[in-house]
């Protein structure tokens, strides 16, 4: 199976490769020379040390070629043991690849090490402080959107509500998680904002509209009273009701809201514990589900949904757009502050996937190396790693050369001092 086709760096690392087999190959040519013109000196003189030199430069040179070499082939096409190693065990090389990929790099607390020490926090957001990296994940984060947006069909929208999600709130009962929820609500306070809307609203429309009361009120009135005091009547009660409603509107404890929050509470109560109560609960429930109208509704609505969110995507003035870029300040403003709070809580969390993924699919992802290399051929696998590699392994070769020549050096003198 091919690894990968050449790139133009190959080329380079091909010619780097070729020369320094050259300079190693006439270093060991050099030696040969200079040892055959230097073969019948005497060895007391200084050409002795020079042929001994030259033979041990020779010697140390072959050695290393031949170490080298049977790393990646036979040397010399000669199938001689213990050569041509990286073809031969290369899956064993990979497990052990592996191994120690797995125990030295894939583990927990070297994860988390060099999470910490990359400040991811801080990092990103000086990253997010440039407006056109803002504008950078916008892009991209509303590309996915649109690409997920594109692939959901009317029909895919229609069968997962109608034939997944409703059958499925059918099926669950709902009182109970609505009683549980209503109940919270009210304990919170929560619905106190809801309400001084709607007493502001309604207020706010009796002021604006006292002959829309007036008639209502007078299409009530027995036919039998005179209009003066139907008159009289309503305008004391338009103003009763008036006040009555901004008076509710000023006081937090008005009888009124104390009332409202007591009937919200067995309200809350009934649907959690009351059967009668939580049977019609249900009944309603059903009916509105089970309608036939549901399912276009719900189309219909996710249509304009889609559309709204399609337009706003291709405006960059909308409100989409300049809350994003908000949202994305804000964050950049907390990352590369003072207060370490958010970046101590992003890398935290960013530490503890990290250390989830690394101890969950480790071993998975090590594997990774393990079944690439048991794909590869063997040869070719041994010449891409000496493209790689094979340049800087010649410097053994001419190490080899230069060592031998010193050591032959050393011995020959040592030779002349004990004889």
């Amino acid at each position: 199976m091919s690894l990968m086709a050449p790139t133009a760096a190959d080329a380079g690392r091909r010619r780097g490769l070729r020369r320094m087999r050259t300079l190693a190959l006439s270093l060991l040519v050099l030696a040969a020379v200079v040892y055959l013109a230097t073969l019948h000196v005497r060895d007391e003189t200084l050409w002795g040390y020079v042929n001994t030199a030259s033979e041990a430069a020779m010697v140390g040179a072959l050695a290393d070629w031949f170490a080298v070499t049977a790393l990646f082939r036979h040397p010399l096409g000669l199938p001689v043991p213990h050569t041509a190693i990286i073809p031969k065990r290369k899956d064993e090389l990979g497990r052990n690849l592996q191994t120690f990929v797995t125990e030295n790099f894939l583990t927990e607390d070297i994860a988390r090490e060099r999470l910490a020490a990359a400040q991811v926090g801080r990092r990103l957001g000086r990253w997010l402080e440039d407006p056109r990296h803002r504008d950078r994940v916008m892009t991209e984060g509303l590309r996915a959107a649109r690409a997920a947006l594109d692939r959901l069909s009317d029909e895919e929208v229609r069968a997962f509500v109608v034939d997944l999600l409703i059958p499925r709130l059918v099926r669950e009962p709902v009182s109970p998680i609505a009683g549980s929820l209503l109940e919270g609500v009210v304990a919170d306070g929560a619905h106190h904002g809801l309400v001084d809307l709607s007493l502001e609203q309604l207020h706010q429309w009796l002021e604006e509209n006292p002959g829309t009361f007036h008639d209502l009120m007078g299409e009530r009135a027995p036919w039998w009273t005179p209009p003066w005091l139907d008159e009289r009547v309503i305008s004391w009660s338009y103003r009763q009701v008036l006040d009555w409603v901004g008076e509710i509107r000023a006081r937090p404890d008005h009888p009124a809201r104390i009332a409202f929050d007591d009937l919200l509470r067995r309200l809350a109560d009934d649907l959690q514990h009351d059967p009668v109560v939580m049977e019609r609960t249900e009944a309603l429930k059903t009916r509105l589900l089970t309608h036939p109208q549901v399912g276009p509704t719900t189309l219909s609505l996710w249509r304009s949904l889609r559309t709204s969110i399609t337009a706003a995507m291709d405006d960059r003035t909308s409100y989409l757009w300049r809350r994003g870029d908000e949202l994305l300040t804000h964050v950049a403003e907390h990352l590369t502050g003072e207060d370490p709070a958010w970046r101590d809580r992003l890398e935290s969390n960013l530490a503890d996937v990290v250390s989830f993924a690394v101890n969950t699919y480790g071993d998975e992802l090590a594997g990774v190396i393990t079944l690439t290399v048991e794909h590869w051929d063997g040869k070719e696998a041994a010449q891409r790693i000496e493209l790689f590699v094979g340049r800087d392994l010649q410097f053994i070769r001419i190490n080899g050369t230069v060592v031998g020549a010193l050591a032959g050096v050393v011995i020959h003198a040592l030779t002349q001092v004990f004889t």
